[in-house]
């Protein structure tokens, strides 16, 4: 079976790529720590001078339809389905846009001013809630809520101590961000071996590059695969198989490419070490794979059964 995007959402894609592509890095996207200065690449913030968002960025992001994609035209949405968010989503986790995204998006509707960007929803989702401090409005709740200190210094998360279930189109949608940043990291890595020379050629005519690159690639196809069918069937099973593949595409994948890139890599001027960073805080969400992979087990037993 084959699942290509219709001319509405290639035209979609490009539109978002587009407008997310004007901004370059996280401080691009209005992060600033709390004493006013800009987020930039100088390192990882103190715990207690956790990035903030920038309002007005997220205005833009709603302006943009990213919070009402799925939305009746009747309230005020784009009436568009969960094939079309991924499509969306897909872009941003490409583009590594902050934010709690997909809480603000999912509570559209809900929430008064979620939907055009007015109000930022964040949710706990599974063990941990991102960017608590600030959002408007949390769901269902983070009481007792502990700060940690994030290993992406753009991502602020806290532990809640009542974990509780991921709804299956925020499982997706995680997918889909992270079948962004695969590609991207993957598009990366090839860019890198063929510029990058060493004893007298590219480093991509060796051996042990070309397979980093060739395993990314498939890597990132059979993810988008998974992803894209979830998104038409929407069946829990299927989204559960499309978060661990995506997960292990945008992991392994900017691990990869660090690997390619050598020490370059690690420095804080590269987007690599982001890449990675938000792929492993994104893996963590809804309980990491765990919920996934229970999911998928328990529907092969039932199946063997």
């Amino acid at each position: 079976m084959r699942f290509q995007l219709t001319d509405e959402q290639q035209a979609l894609r490009a539109a978002v790529r587009d407008v997310v592509g004007r901004r370059s890095g996280p401080g691009a996207w209005g992060l600033v720590a709390p004493h006013g200065g800009a987020v930039d690449a100088h390192g990882p913030a103190p715990l207690e001078d956790a990035p903030r968002l920038d309002r007005d960025a997220w205005l833009a992001l709603g302006e943009l339809g990213v919070f009402s994609l799925c939305l009746p035209e009747a309230e005020g949405g784009a009436g568009l389905g969960l094939a079309e968010a991924v499509v969306v989503f897909e872009e941003l986790g490409r583009a590594l846009v902050p934010g709690p995204l997909i809480a603000t998006h999912r509570a559209a509707g809900v929430v008064p001013g979620a939907a055009t960007g007015e109000t930022v929803v964040a949710a706990a989702d599974g063990s941990l809630v991102e960017w608590l401090d600030e959002a408007d409005v949390v769901l269902p709740g983070a009481e007792g809520a502990v700060a940690l200190r994030s290993v992406d210094p753009w991502t602020p998360v806290h532990r809640v101590p009542a974990p509780g279930r991921s709804e299956p189109a925020a499982v997706l949608l995680t997918a889909a961000e992270q079948l962004g940043t695969a590609a991207r990291v993957g598009e990366l890595a090839v860019q890198h071996a063929r510029t990058r020379e060493q004893f007298g050629q590219p480093i991509g005519a060796f051996q042990a590059i070309k397979h980093l690159c060739a395993q990314a690639l498939v890597r990132v196809e059979v993810a988008r695969a998974a992803v894209y069918a979830a998104a038409v069937t929407g069946d829990p099973v299927d989204i559960a198989a499309a978060r661990l593949l995506a997960d292990e595409a945008a992991v392994r994948g900017a691990r990869d490419c660090l690997q390619v890139h050598g020490g370059m890599g690690f420095t804080w001027e590269s987007e690599v070490h982001l890449s990675l960073k938000r792929a492993w805080v994104r893996a963590r969400r809804g309980g990491g794979g765990t919920e996934s992979e229970e999911l998928l087990a328990a529907e092969l037993a039932g199946l063997a059964g």
